[in-house]
């Protein structure tokens, strides 16, 4: 995998940083003097599985979707990662190789430090490692949520709250309705642990009830509310 320095490496450090305060100077220059940035293709592989992790990655810019294959080689989309928010990195704390994949959903860019500069930050620096106990015990949290969810739910309730979580992930548009982010009916699919054909039919019973709207692959929450109900009753 190719690295390329860039010119921001600053300002992305700097705004990682504030989310491990306080950081010393020398810290701050250890972290711009590691960093690496790289800009993905929409659907190009960060990392998959069974690589050796030697890298910690935080995206920056973009959207990005961490997943495994399952079963028949169908794709289960396990979590989805925003700006400024870390992945890539538990394999290497377990010291065994990825047991994930992590693609782009969009033109993306992505920074990595190398793990032995964290490992090093992170003894000298106890916010470091609280920093990433707490983001670990959320995730875990979240993952135990997910597969309740996603093996009790019915149809409806598991596409009901994918629709919801990308909301609260991404947000939406100007327009007050639009998901700020455009999936594929696979990649909708994938997150509710459904058949790409019953997503598709899921989505136009919710579309005949108006409770969305979709122009290709973007889609319009009309009543939040209601999907919100059909989630929560599952």
């Amino acid at each position: 995998m190719a690295f390329k320095k860039d010119n921001n490496n600053s300002a992305i450090v700097r705004a990682i940083s504030e989310l491990w305060q306080p950081l010393t100077d020398e810290e701050i220059k250890i972290l711009s003097d590691d960093i690496y940035v790289q800009k993905f293709k929409r659907n190009q592989l960060i990392y998959k599985d069974f690589d050796g992790p030697t890298r910690m990655m935080c995206l920056v810019q973009g959207k990005v979707k961490i997943f495994k294959v399952g079963i028949g080689g169908r794709n289960q989309i396990l979590r989805i990662i925003k700006p400024i928010e870390f992945f890539g990195f538990r394999a290497y704390f377990a010291d065994e190789d990825y047991k994930t994949a992590a693609m782009a959903f969009e033109p993306s860019i992505v920074a990595f430090f190398s793990m032995p500069v964290m490992m090093k930050l992170m003894k000298s620096n106890f916010n470091i490692s609280l920093f990433f106990i707490k983001y670990l015990s959320k995730q875990l949290g979240y993952s135990d949520d997910r597969t309740v969810n996603l093996t009790q739910k019915h149809i409806r309730g598991r596409l009901a709250e994918s629709l919801i979580f990308l909301r609260d992930s991404y947000g939406i548009e100007e327009d007050g309705y639009t998901l700020s982010i455009y999936l594929s009916r696979e990649d909708l699919a994938n997150l509710s642990n459904m058949t790409t054909s019953n997503a598709i039919r899921t989505l136009s019973a919710f579309a005949n009830e108006k409770l969305i709207a979709i122009d290709g692959r973007k889609i319009k929450l009309i009543n939040s509310d209601e999907i919100l109900r059909i989630s929560q009753l599952g």
